[in-house]
């Protein structure tokens, strides 16, 4: 495994391929995705995550077609804009029989359209003959299921694993089964209409004849199951009217935001539109899947941070995050699991591998983070709404994670982590890959570690939790979180603050050593507000210095630390959704001209990724003029969080505010980018009234004007 790429302690297997292109096309729905090259395959290239995967296991993980033997030419490739379908044109290639060209390339045109909905693949293909005289030629599908857990895609070897089943071949249809060591059957139905000439376990062909200008359609879907309801077979046609129904709902649930710039307004609407694909429905509300194709499943702390960057614009993922949230709650010891009293989960997770317990992510809880992240949602998430009823609903939950919260700091006087099973994660905060908390030295921490950044988390939740005591009239909880909160701001800026370095450590082990460490984590203290004015200041402009800020982002690590690797994962790379939270805190201290250097940085990085997308991360190479950022080859694409980054910087810098008392909407001192003349946001919507309203550059100032109102919402402006 020279070749492979480590990161968690799993191991990611790169293509050897000449035709390897990172430039993968992904669609998603629900507990199911599609990963597939621009080609519209499966599994023939690429850095092998290519396949569809649901609930945790790939599917379907080959599939291909070729015209009589040959692969067809691509032509173009294309994710519709609201992620709703896949679109590929593709034409034949020269075609010989014995040395000589039968058919010219680009004389057929192979038009396919792909849509995912419900664990449902469907697939149109048209072959259209553009060739002067009628052609006769074999069109094959290749395909195959490994049914691989996501683990083992990732690398995860296994000591054993369950049996394929026989092929059950019908005139119309394959279905291909595994059964796993969990004693669950899982099913792929790959179905054809019309029915294919000849058919068999894997492959199926059509002996096709074409008149000039004559067409000839195939659709295809593939469906799976896991052995609980059988298989749902609806048309093409139909899935598309089901996906399409899901984004008109999402669109009228959200508020809209357009600009006079229309490439910041393809950053916005690729967002929106991943955010939407990312978010599924559960029984408690939407929640934003971490991303696609290694996470695509529930994190509390992603879960977390997208619902706090799109609270403005969408309140409903914040209310679905914590209802989820509070229903896994644990309220039990489960060493194995992380598991305590209290915890927020970090990560659930439903294939084989988790059912056996062979990772431990069926319901894991082993972030530090997460919890009281929680409870900082739960107060941002009322001051958006008012909606005291459901705050009210999960108290017991608010007041059970600030149990946690408190226990920890009474015992150790930090919020602490330590891995208490040998297959846990190490390191337990956001930067959570092995390596990632250090000395000055480079020598690792001794547990348990204290990072910073999740004291800066406690610190607000502790006050955000008292002002919702408040709420709720539990007085004597209010003063005593309160008084906590004003202990550890205290202790943490005696022991965390570091003159020689200028700025927090990035944490401090068993051994009350300080890990004297410049990093990109003092930039989430600035969010929380546990940090005195003067020193905000001063982080601050740590953060846009050349050592941190590469021009594109903020490097996780500073350039000439003593691990800093701008190709690392955790050490020197850029995070977006880590970039946005320092720009957010450094607004929130007032200083709005750093704020608008981090977003001009992920606006002109985000111009030159595909689609416009921002990854989950990309390299910390300093920025060259002409050059794009540095792709990191294994990065979630797309990813919430990085999604979620454009909304919260636009909060920041338009110093939006809602107040949860009146129905009234606030801009406190609002700033534009230079390369933005004027930005309009649709349907805020706020104790029962809308405004569509308009921010112009105005000279040198800027001015706000109201263009559409419904009932008696107010507009207050700062300037």
């Amino acid at each position: 495994m020279d070749d492979a790429i480590q990161i968690d302690n799993r191991w990611y297997i790169p293509a050897m391929s000449a035709r390897a292109d990172d430039r993968n096309r992904v669609l998603k729905s629900g507990d199911g995705f599609v990963v597939f090259s621009r080609h519209g395959e499966m599994g023939h290239a690429g850095f092998g995550d290519q396949g569809f995967y649901y609930r945790g296991t790939r599917h379907l993980s080959n599939w291909n077609l070729q015209l009589a033997g040959r692969e067809p030419v691509l032509l173009n490739s294309m994710v519709h804009l609201d992620n709703s379908r896949l679109v590929i044109d593709q034409t034949s290639p020269d075609l010989f029989i014995d040395g000589a060209c039968w058919l010219q390339k680009g004389s057929l045109h192979m038009r396919r359209e792909l849509g995912i909905h419900d664990g449902v693949l469907t697939e149109l293909r048209s072959l259209t003959n553009y060739n002067q005289q009628t052609r006769a030629l074999e069109l094959t599908y290749h395909f195959g299921a490994d049914f691989c857990d996501i683990f083992e895609v990732r690398g995860n070897t296994r000591p054993r694993r369950g049996e394929n089943q026989a092929a059950q071949v019908e005139a119309n249809a394959v279905t291909l089964g595994y059964l796993g060591l969990d004693h669950v059957t899982r099913r792929t139905r790959i179905g054809f209409s019309p029915a294919p000439d000849t058919i068999g376990p894997d492959t199926a062909s059509f002996d096709i004849e074409l008149g000039p200008g004559e067409s000839f359609h195939i659709e295809t879907t593939i469906s799976c199951d896991k052995g609980e309801t059988g298989f749902h077979l609806p048309s093409h046609a139909q899935t598309m009217q089901a996906i399409e129904a899901d984004v008109a709902a999402d669109r009228e649930s959200r508020t809209d935001v357009l600009t006079d710039n229309e490439q910041f307004n393809d950053w916005i609407n690729r967002s929106v539109a991943d955010l939407q694909m990312l978010t599924t429905s559960t029984p408690h509300g939407p929640y934003p899947y971490a991303g696609v194709p290694w996470f695509s499943t529930p994190f509390g702390r992603d879960g977390i941070i997208t619902a706090l960057q799109t609270l403005w614009a969408q309140p409903e993922i914040g209310r679905g995050v914590l209802g989820f949230l509070a229903e896994t709650q644990a309220d039990c010891e489960d060493p194995a699991n992380e598991a305590e009293p209290g915890k927020i989960i970090h990560e659930m997770r439903d294939g084989e591998m988790a059912a056996l317990g062979e990772v431990p992510f069926r319901r894991y809880y082993g972030s530090v983070d997460a919890t009281p992240l929680f409870v900082m949602l739960a107060y941002r998430y009322y001051r958006r709404t008012g909606d005291r009823v459901f705050i009210t609903r999960i108290w017991p939950n608010i007041t059970r994670a600030l149990a946690w919260v408190t226990g920890q700091l009474e015992q150790h006087g930090f919020l602490v982590y330590a891995r208490h099973d040998g297959n846990g994660l190490v390191q337990q905060g956001w930067k959570d890959s092995d390596d990632a908390v250090f000395h000055a030295d480079g020598q690792p921490p001794r547990p348990p570690v204290a990072v910073c950044e999740v004291q800066g988390y406690a610190f607000d939740a502790l006050r955000r939790g008292a002002e919702l005591a408040d709420l709720l009239d539990h007085d004597s909880q209010a003063s005593d979180w309160r008084r906590r909160a004003d202990d550890l701001q205290a202790h943490f800026e005696q022991r965390f603050w570091l003159e020689e370095i200028d700025t927090y450590a990035l944490a401090i082990d068993g051994d009350d050593r300080p890990c004297a460490v410049r990093s990109s984590n003092p930039g989430h203290l600035l969010y929380t507000g546990i940090v005195s004015p003067e020193r905000a200041a001063r982080v601050s402009a740590g953060l846009i210095s050349p050592a941190a800020f590469n021009g594109w982002g903020v490097r996780t690590i500073f350039e000439k630390e003593c691990r800093y690797n701008p190709m690392s994962y955790h050490n020197g790379s850029v995070w977006p959704h880590d970039t946005a939270l320092a720009a957010a805190g450094m607004a929130r201290y007032g200083h709005k001209d750093e704020a608008l250097v981090l977003t001009e940085g992920l606006f002109n990085a985000a111009i030159h990724f595909d689609l416009h997308r921002l990854p989950e991360l990309f390299c910390g190479f300093q920025r060259i003029l002409g050059q794009a950022p540095t792709h990191y080859p294994v990065a979630c694409s797309p990813q919430a969080w990085a999604s979620g980054t454009v909304f919260m910087l636009l909060e920041s810098i338009l110093g939006l505010r809602f107040d949860p008392d009146a129905a009234r909407v606030s801009l406190d001192h609002p700033r534009l980018p230079d390369y933005v003349n004027w930005l309009r946001i649709r349907r805020i919507r706020h104790q029962g009234g809308e405004l569509d309203l308009i921010v112009r550059r105005h000279g040198k100032g800027i001015a706000v004007n109201i263009e559409r109102r419904e009932g008696q919402i107010e507009l207050n402006v700062t300037v």
